[in-house]
């Protein structure tokens, strides 16, 4: 791992006007801008360093968009109309990516600086006892060091496990993964690790992050831009579910449910709640944005809403718009257009990460894989129960398939990134569409262009163990 990346590891925050949005929770008045080396000697600044976690999450080339559009534009779900979309996602969508390109390059980038400013956190040894401005108690100053601490683990799990998906092999017939650097050191060089491995460090820094936060912070729901015990559970049942682990994904699941936290979203608020920041019911965690930050013509909206108020580059596939029955609200939020323009309909809406929709989901499918048909039915129906536009309810299924909660993924979840990873994950195959949405080349897991090109600027340096992916030019 190359130097360019981690060093923006020790620049947790930016500026003041950088962690700055509309919800409370994320508003800090001390930054720590001069903390650069050394150890962190107060809450207070390991607090900076966990924020400036979520601050690389929160970028364009992340979480803020492009990873997200990245997943739907090779997806059943959507497609990149980059002729009339100002040519976002082009050499995504038409699989012409090189080395040097920037939705390799930039997602990359910023993954790694989560992971620095994890391990800065992870492996904070203070010079001293450490102190907080909140509390004299050291019982609760060691709490909320473990806190930030887990926090600092489930971080750096999820951006391992989206590098994993983003540029590990095991969808493109090899079994490399991605560099793991555990700790933080600009001057290391460290060869990419095996798929295997690198799926041992997701799982032991997940199982890492549950114990370090405790069962305190199961009751620390109601700030959802913060990571908390059933945010680390959620993306863990995520990430098994990917792997396959369907027992673990069950177990997950059924402890998410009996916590008794979130409730799925009801349908008149269906496309509001992605406007709500930090109070959704349904939101599990979310990155904030808000008006100081407004990611402007860089945001998932500007991607999705057409003129005046966006580029108009992200459409959804006409056979899954005339999917929705007539009384279904998650249609209504789909233009006949095929322009997904209920979700994300401004620069500065908090991104919403983890919605409970895709826990039931993520749990349906789990216990239809040697689980319980009835939970299944369970989870499933509890959605359908909340997407009615006339009765608030849609008709409530009388046994559920597996087909039918693909389809239901589909349905609920357009738009959110997943539709890509979905079908890797289960084998399907990937049908390359034009700027126009008509199908073209068909390509099954196995196919060496299905994972991304490592960046050029990482490969290049000199002496990098780092090893390319075959099957992209310079």
């Amino acid at each position: 791992m190359k130097k360019y990346i981690l060093k923006y590891g020790m620049l947790a925050v930016l500026s003041t006007a950088t962690l700055t949005s509309c919800s409370n929770d994320f508003i800090e008045t001390e930054f720590f801008q001069q903390v650069q080396q050394g150890p962190l000697n107060t809450i207070e600044e390991m607090d900076a360093f966990v924020k400036g976690q979520y601050l690389s999450m929160r970028n364009a080339a992340y979480y803020g968009c492009d990873f997200l559009m990245i997943g739907e534009a090779r997806s059943n779900n959507m497609y990149s109309d980059f002729a009339n979309g100002a040519g976002y996602y082009q050499t995504v969508a038409s699989y012409s990516m090189t080395a040097n390109d920037q939705y390799a390059t930039n997602p990359y980038m910023e993954m790694y600086k989560v992971i620095a400013k994890a391990n800065i956190v992870i492996n904070n040894v203070p010079s001293g006892p450490l102190t907080w401005k909140a509390s004299q108690d050291p019982t609760a100053i060691q709490t909320r060091a473990n806190f930030l601490k887990g926090q600092s683990y489930a971080s750096r799990a999820l951006a391992l496990f989206d590098l994993l998906r983003m540029f590990g092999q095991e969808y493109a017939g090899g079994t490399t993964g991605v560099v793991v650097p555990t700790v933080y050191d600009p001057e290391a060089k460290q060869a990419r690790s095996t798929v295997a491995e690198t799926r041992a460090q997701i799982e032991a820094d997940f199982d890492k992050a549950l114990s370090l936060m405790g069962a305190a912070s199961s009751a620390a729901t109601t700030n959802r831009t913060e990571m908390n015990v059933y945010t680390v559970k959620a993306l863990m049942s995520r990430y098994y579910l990917y792997k396959g682990d369907f027992a673990r994904v069950r177990t997950l699941v059924a402890e998410i449910v009996a916590g008794n936290k979130y409730s799925v979203i009801p349908a008149a608020d269906f496309s509001a709640s992605f406007s709500k920041p930090n109070s959704a019911v349904n939101s599990i965690f979310e990155i904030a944005v808000g008006s100081t930050n407004d990611l402007g013509t860089t945001s998932i909206s500007n991607k999705l809403n057409l003129a005046p108020n966006g580029y108009g580059n992200m459409k959804v596939l006409p056979a899954l718009r005339l999917s929705y029955i007539a009384d279904d609200v998650r249609g209504s939020v789909i233009s006949s257009a095929n322009v997904l323009n209920g979700k994300y309909v401004n620069g500065f809406d908090n991104i919403h990460i983890l919605r409970y929709e895709e826990v039931l989901l993520n749990g349906a499918e789990a216990e239809l894989n040697g689980g319980s048909a009835a939970t299944a039915l369970t989870y499933y129906n509890l959605i359908q129960s909340k997407r009615g536009k006339a009765t608030g309810a849609l008709a409530p299924a009388a046994a559920v398939t597996l087909d039918m909660v693909a389809t239901e993924r589909q349905k609920e979840l357009v738009g959110e990134g997943f539709g890509y990873w979905d079908l890797l994950r289960r084998n399907q195959p990937v049908i390359q569409r034009s700027s126009s949405g008509a199908a073209g080349t068909i390509r099954n897991v196995g196919n060496q262009l299905l994972t991304f090109p490592i960046p050029r600027t990482e490969i290049n340096v000199p002496g990098t163990p780092v090893t390319p992916n075959p099957g992209f030019g310079a």
